[in-house]
């Protein structure tokens, strides 16, 4: 259906014609847009709406039955099988910090949900075999739990955006509350945080549009070859300013390591892809200030960089 809609929005209210760049960067950017804002609703609906239940200190309770490590790795675990990616990346932090989950935590969840999603392991295990395919999960899984550590350990709370602090869903006992009650809080909170993100939201899929189709196979077997010893970083560096998820991304890697370039390189532009992307950046800079997003974006870089080599150096 949108693929429907997408298409009769570019090819007949337009009238472009097919198969240009600018045609299918139109295409892309019109479907990409429509299916993230309903995500987007439909996910901040469902944050607000749990939240009318699960207060603020069952979820603390829960990380508080843990220990600190133990807490970032079922974050880590929760992330790997939640159906969330970027466009729902500022709704699940918001959540995470209004409930008191502490940063690190919180930025763990968001570091292992795009990079690592059920489908997307699934298609590497028919691709690369299972032992490919459960590398990619452990490394991808501490990758998350470290980065979500060293953030924690940085105590950098105050560069959260104030707002997120002052957010709040309810306001009253959850126990009293009707479900119209409950229905008009997931509704309130749609509005509150969707007129905030929708525009970030926006010109994430715009340069995701604009790059869309742009596989840089030639270019990455050049450069990033096995002959080159910094072939992952220049992997990594070409990864983050493009976009797709892990489903995406896959069949690139495939056609990377089919032309040669080692699996752990193209594993770790796959990393980059969806877990550092443009895209998701702006998003998430709705909620975090530029330092602590410039803080995240190193330290999963570089953890994405070091995994890269080792997975080289395994395989």
């Amino acid at each position: 259906m949108l693929t429907l809609v997408a298409d009769w929005f570019t090819y007949v209210l337009l009238r472009m014609p097919h198969g240009t760049v600018l045609s299918g960067a139109v295409q892309f950017f019109v479907y990409d847009i429509i299916k993230i804002y309903l995500l987007l609703a439909g996910v901040i609906f469902a944050v607000g709406l749990v939240q009318t239940w699960l207060p603020p200190e069952a979820i603390r309770g829960v990380l508080a039955r843990h220990s600190r490590l133990m807490s970032h790795v079922l974050a880590s675990l929760m992330g790997a099988v939640a159906p969330f990616c970027s466009c729902s990346a500022v709704p699940m932090f918001i959540g995470f910090v209004e409930s008191g989950v502490p940063l690190g935590v919180t930025m763990t969840f968001l570091i292992a949900s795009p990079m690592i999603t059920p489908s997307g392991v699934v298609l590497l295990w028919g691709l690369f075999g299972a032992g490919t395919a459960a590398l990619y999960v452990a490394f991808g899984l501490i990758i998350s739990v470290v980065s979500g550590l060293i953030i924690g350990r940085l105590h950098l709370e105050h560069w959260v955006e104030d707002y997120v602090y002052q957010t709040k869903v309810g306001g009253h006992p959850v126990a009293t509350l009707s479900l119209h009650e409950r229905l008009r809080v997931g509704w309130n909170y749609v509005r509150e945080i969707f007129r905030r993100v929708a525009p970030w939201v926006a010109a994430g899929v715009a340069i995701g549009a604009f790059i869309h189709g742009y596989a840089p196979a030639d270019l990455l077997v050049r450069y990033a070859g096995a002959d080159n010893p910094l072939g992952v970083l220049i992997a990594v560096l070409i990864g983050i300013p493009l976009y797709s998820n892990a489903e995406g991304v896959i069949p690139i890697v495939q056609a990377l390591w089919a032309k040669g370039l080692p699996l752990g390189t193209a594993l770790a532009f796959m990393m980059a892809v969806t877990g550092l992307s443009v895209p998701e950046s702006l998003i998430l800079r709705r909620v975090l200030k530029p330092k602590l997003l410039a803080t995240f974006i190193g330290i999963v870089g570089v953890s994405i960089i070091v995994v890269g080599y080792l997975f080289n150096l395994v395989m």
